[in-house]
């Protein structure tokens, strides 16, 4: 009997998915457990397996397609049977994992109605948004019964909704008559040519609206340092040597920061309306850079980790996240996250706090510069600090007093590798 396998809902709080290739092509034969295709979730490239053996008798969309969890992903039977119907059609089976560190999307049920008042003979319409599509009409005071959506079956896109707003988010300007001389919403500036526009990938999608939920709901503050690195260097060079590794930096910061998060555990923690949740588990977020965008994989239980096992993690980490090969769980809940932007070249900056946690630390590249020891000028590697934090759980002073834990961490590296 031909049957119908639906898009899951694959542990992320997933909506949708995009379909990158077809691994067996209509007509072709497919066992159990085999995987049929490739989607792109928010975050990752991922294989979805065959639930059954048999024929593909259609594709539920094409290479590049979008699809809806819950939708038609393939349908399988045998060769030359008709398709089935939806009465047959066999529901994937739920699967439950941590939400993803950059957020779900579902977060409301998916369709609305409009908002307002109809003539008793008049049926309201559904209106299709996605939830963090709703959440920005919210903030902009749009009301989206009144947008027509220009994306798929009519649904309300990011796009509709800022050309449906006012020109700029606290002006006096009318929605309808922009100042003189300004553009027309989604027109290039006069004089700047037609240029091109790009459609954002999914992944950068996702981190924009993270960033932006983070930016706007977390009041951050940021403090700046430097440390003499003599020390963490020589350390670093040693042990390489030692075991014939590459120690990235991240794992020794990683390990000094431990004690700092033992000793303030506000940093290794999440707010939740009025309660604030303490971790009682390090599981540390380090950013990496990819081809697609920035990722943060996560290595559990950092606390318990010797340094050689967290450069190792740091290591399979970050080649699985340039290659989109990492699961849900390895990209998400974090409790506290280090940046090394010194691997590109940065110094300090001004890091974004990962939304459900209280603080980022970012690390800059060490670079020789002048220094005062013991009242002589002498040259040493300086690596720069940036540390942010949520405002609300952590003051000024007790910012601080992290930070200066760590630098001494970080400049004598004996005092936590001995632990």
């Amino acid at each position: 009997m031909a049957r119908e396998f639906l898009l899951p809902d694959i542990g992320e709080g997933l909506t949708e998915a995009e379909i990158v290739r077809w691994l067996v092509p209509e007509g072709g034969r497919v066992e159990a457990d085999q995987p049929v295709v490739e989607v792109e979730t928010d975050k990752a490239v991922v294989e979805i397996p065959s639930p059954y053996a048999g024929t593909v008798l259609r594709h539920g969309g094409t290479e590049g397609e979008t699809i809806r969890v819950g939708s038609v992903l393939v349908v399988i039977g045998e060769e030359g049977e008709a398709e089935v119907s939806t009465a047959d059609v066999l529901e994937p089976e739920p699967t439950h994992a941590a939400p993803p560190i950059v957020g779900s999307l579902n977060e409301e049920a998916e369709v609305l109605s409009p908002v307002g008042t109809t003539e008793p003979d008049e049926t309201p319409t559904a209106v299709k948004a996605l939830p963090i599509v709703r959440k920005l009409a919210r903030d902009m005071g749009v009301d989206l019964g009144q947008v027509k959506g220009s994306g798929p079956e009519g649904r309300i896109t990011r796009e509709d909704v800022l050309a449906a707003g006012p020109p700029s988010m606290g002006t006096q300007a009318p929605v309808d008559e922009p100042p003189p001389h300004a553009p027309t919403a989604g027109a290039p500036p006069p004089g700047a040519g037609e240029g091109e526009r790009r459609p954002l990938s999914r992944l950068r999608r996702t981190i924009a609206a993270n960033m932006a939920k983070s930016w706007a709901e977390i009041p951050h503050v940021t403090t700046f340092d430097e440390v003499d690195a003599t020390r963490l260097v020589e350390i670093k060079s040693a042990l390489s040597a030692r075991h014939e590794v590459k120690l990235p930096m991240e794992a020794l910061v990683i390990k000094a920061v431990m004690p700092a998060l033992e000793a303030f555990p506000e940093f290794n923690a999440t707010l939740d309306g009025d309660d604030l949740i303490v971790h009682g588990t390090y599981h540390i977020g380090i950013a990496v850079d990819t081809p697609d965008g920035l990722l943060v994989a996560v290595i559990r239980d950092a606390g318990s980790r010797a340094v050689l096992d967290i450069a190792s993690e740091v290591r399979r980490l970050g080649e699985g996240a340039r290659e989109r090969s990492l699961a849900p769980d390895e990209l998400s809940g974090q409790t506290f996250t280090v940046s090394n932007i010194g691997a590109v070249g940065g110094g300090q900056g001004t890091p974004i706090v990962p939304y459900g946690t209280t603080a980022i630390l970012s690390v800059g590249r060490a670079q020789e510069k002048v220094v005062v020891d013991n009242g002589d000028l002498a040259i040493a590697p300086v690596m720069p600090l940036s540390l942010s934090y949520d405002h609300r759980v952590i003051d000024g002073a007790q910012g601080r007093r992290f930070m200066a834990l760590v630098i001494e961490n970080l400049e004598e590296p004996a005092l936590f590798l001995a632990g």
